[in-house]
């Protein structure tokens, strides 16, 4: 449960981080590195949610299923 409670934790930040590069896209014009970062933080999150869920995998801590039981 832990797990799932991280990777949706994860999944806002990527949509916060996301949020904020497009704000400052707008905001900016080109004229700053905010988006840049904005940007690289949510890659960066999004790799880590992705190596979480693999290795939450690996260990037996999540089981994938079907949507029909």
């Amino acid at each position: 449960m832990l797990i799932k409670i991280i990777v949706v934790l994860l999944f806002i930040i990527v949509l916060v981080s996301l949020s904020s590069g497009l704000v400052f896209m707008v905001k900016d014009k080109g004229q700053t590195h905010r988006n840049v970062k904005a940007l690289t933080l949510r890659v960066g999150l999004s790799i880590l949610a992705f190596v979480l869920l693999m290795s939450a995998y690996y260990a037996g801590l999540i089981q994938p299923h079907g949507l029909v039981p």
